[in-house]
């Protein structure tokens, strides 16, 4: 059972997600504006937070802002727009997934699992790589860039994670979406080939580590 707060200013949509999240076996919170949002999220720890974007008084990608300063709780964000403008200013402010409204509750559900199945995952031992001045700390969730701390958003560091471990090995963009993203996507897949911009200019000088293979995906070339 995990804890989900549900964030949206809509009571309909609240209660639509609360119904298969209940039935799944989750505690499902509620918050209906970005404020009340940040104050939960400073008082609570939370499994995973389901964040509309357009909300009255405070926004989505602001409480989604607020809250990454002092917690890293996974968000998905709802939005009634899907413009690549849009995704991109949510993964830069910490968003770990984007649903478009309308959408299917049940595809919801599964990617809320897929980011919870991923957070249980995470417990391997200490391990530390650099390549060059770039350095990973995989446990830490740590990346530096010639000694400075690189501040990534969560899918950043993931796909970051993934080609390094398989460094030299050509990986295609359906494996890529299925191993960072944990389910088979269904959407628009410019958002792989977004976050590998957003990815390469984090690494600065180091994005050359980052290759495009021509007709299948990219590899960590290092």
């Amino acid at each position: 059972m995990a804890k989900l707060l549900i964030v949206d200013d809509e009571q309909r949509i609240r209660e639509m997600i609360k119904k298969y999240a209940v039935f799944e076996g989750h505690q499902v919170y509620e918050a209906a504006d970005g404020f009340t949002a940040v104050q939960m999220a400073e008082e609570n720890n939370y499994d995973i937070i389901i964040m509309d974007v357009m909300m009255p008084d405070l926004d989505g990608f602001s409480a989604v802002k607020a809250i990454r300063k002092i917690k890293q709780t996974p968000v998905i964000m709802l939005s009634a727009r899907g413009e690549e403008y849009d995704k991109i200013h949510g993964f830069e402010v910490g968003v770990d997934d984007y649903v478009v409204k309308p959408f299917s509750v049940k595809e919801l559900m599964m990617r809320i699992q897929a980011i919870l199945s991923r957070g249980k995952e995470q417990t391997e031992t200490s391990n530390v790589v650099s390549f060059e001045g770039l350095t990973i700390d995989y446990t830490a969730r740590i990346v530096t860039v010639n000694g400075q701390r690189v501040e990534m958003s969560p899918k950043e560091y993931e796909l970051l994670f993934f080609m390094a471990k398989n460094k030299n090995i050509a990986l295609s963009r359906d494996r890529l979406l299925s191993e960072v993203w944990g389910y088979d996507y269904y959407g628009d897949d410019r958002t792989l080939d977004t976050h590998i911009k957003l990815l390469r200019k984090s690494l600065g000088e180091y994005q050359k580590f980052i290759v495009t293979v021509r007709g299948v995906g990219y590899r960590f070339e290092a």
